[in-house]
């Protein structure tokens, strides 16, 4: 062995070494701890790639003839369909074609999906097709003081469904349909990489949608490199000698890195999205039928028996596969089932425990069956640390990394969502619809709490994340 290469800074050799080796001898290996190989299953098992991650390696194809009406409607629909509520000149102009376009759409047969049933490109793309749909026909409807719940005509719904079911996840707009689907490559020779895509659909029509998509596809990608992290500590079958332990401490300097880039992309997205344009023309378009609280219509999908059962949040970045798989890893407890230091606050205990695994339902189910598996993993690298002095150190690097990244994204989920709340909609040239009047009432009032497009309490779920994450760094306590 070349313990000088081996070593991450030779100056400091007697140092590391004298380290690692008491790692070693203080550490206590027993078999329900040790990882086999046998357990082992690669990444490409769950549709995970090894270059594009929860990205397909290649875009999604159309769909057969047998459902061109889908595809067609959804290319008639970019740049023609305005938000119900936008009173505009340019709003009120759409109106007339949007009804046809509803009309039309209420009035199609049922198609059987049954033909794409053993197709896994196709189904994901029946799944982005007709879930943009859903949102385009909700959403482009005109608000009314009818308070009864809106619902979504069974051509659309029934094939959704049935699609859903045989992928494993929600009915509805999910992250997958705006970000891991939702491109074309600009050169069709070159691999997929952020500079080599284009983010095909669009609700508003807008640059600042289409800038907020390449944010959240440029963290994806970042993650790629986080993912082979997790797989390589995954196939190591123990941990008994010193190369390994290294390997391991290197890798989670590695992924430190990684986060760091992550809270950077999130930090930069102010310059290419505008805030103001984001809350007011593009958030409106992913709420789901949960995103108003109790008091809201909600959806009824007609032709599907208990659709009030259905998850219909809309997409969030709660449902990104990236970051999840870094809180397993990592051995976050968001749900505060471990004790730990310091203890969680009243206002942690309050949250929403449940979200992130309500999230995963919002996953395509290969992804959800990964994270399922990386949670079974015998041994959590924070175990692993706690008994390796010279692991701890790296790793509450990663976990205390990670904390600064959920403050950024609350400091940009403040700006982007809580403050804009009290903001003034874009001047429409006339009165206000009644759905805005209410919504500014409500907000004057101090009426209910910030909500997320999945529906969450956003301010006490973020903070709640944040601290769960913290109190995962290791201590003496």
């Amino acid at each position: 062995m070349d313990i000088i290469n081996l070593l991450p800074s030779p100056p400091h050799f007697f140092k590391i070494f004298f380290k690692l080796a008491l790692s070693l001898l203080n550490s206590s290996f027993n078999a329900s701890h040790r990882r086999t190989i046998e357990a082992y299953r690669s990444p490409a098992d769950f549709d995970v790639d090894a270059q594009t991650g929860f990205f397909p390696r290649h875009p999604l194809p159309h769909l057969p003839a047998t459902f061109s009406i889908w595809e067609t409607a959804l290319e008639e629909a970019n740049g023609n369909i305005g938000l119900g509520e936008d009173d505009s000149e340019e709003g009120l102009e759409k109106r007339p074609y949007g009804e046809a376009w509803r009309s039309k759409i209420a009035n199609w047969p049922v198609l059987d999906t049954t033909v794409l049933q053993d197709e896994l490109r196709l189904l994901q793309r029946a799944h982005l097709v007709l879930a943009w749909l859903v949102n385009l026909y909700v959403h482009s409807i005109p608000p009314s003081e009818d308070k009864s719940p809106i619902r979504v005509p069974k051509s659309l719904a029934v094939p959704l469904v049935d699609v859903s079911r045989r992928l494993g996840f929600a009915p509805v707009l999910t992250f997958a349909d705006t970000v891991l689907w939702n491109w074309e490559p600009i050169r069709s020779d070159q691999p997929i990489s952020i500079d080599n895509i284009r983010f095909t659909n669009l609700f508003s029509g807008k640059e600042d949608e289409r800038n907020f998509y390449v944010a959240s596809a440029r963290a994806e990608l970042r993650g790629v490199e986080m993912l082979k992290i997790i797989d390589d500590f995954l196939s190591i079958p123990n941990f008994t000698d010193l190369t390994t332990i290294s390997k391991v401490s290197r890798d989670l300097t590695r992924l430190t890195g990684i986060i760091e880039d992550i809270k950077e992309i999130i930090e930069t997205i102010r310059p290419t999205c505008d805030p103001h344009v984001f809350y007011w023309d593009v958030r409106p378009w992913f709420e789901g039928s949960d995103a108003k609280g109790d008091d809201g219509p909600g959806w009824i999908y007609e032709g599907v028996e208990d659709s009030d059962d259905l998850d219909l949040s809309g997409p969030s970045a709660g449902q990104s596969s990236v970051m999840h798989a870094l809180d397993i890893f990592l051995d976050i407890d968001h749900k505060l089932q471990h004790r730990r230091f310091p203890a969680p606050s009243d206002a942690n205990k309050r949250a929403d425990r449940g979200f992130m695994d309500r999230m995963r339902r919002y996953m395509p189910g290969k992804h959800r069956q990964y994270l399922a598996h990386l949670a079974e993993s015998p041994q959590t690298i924070r175990e692993l640390a706690q008994r390796i002095p010279a692991l701890r150190e790296p790793y509450n690097t990663a976990v205390l990394t990670l904390k600064r990244l959920r403050d950024a994204h609350m400091r940009v989920a403040c700006l982007y969502i809580v403050s804009m709340s009290r903001s003034q909609p874009p001047s429409r040239g006339c009165p206000a619809s009644a759905m805005i009047a209410r919504m500014q009432s409500d907000r004057a009032s101090g009426k209910g709490p910030v909500r997320g497009t999945g529906g969450n309490e956003l301010s006490a779920l973020l903070k709640a994340g944040r601290d769960a994450t913290r109190r995962a760094a290791l201590t003496d306590n």
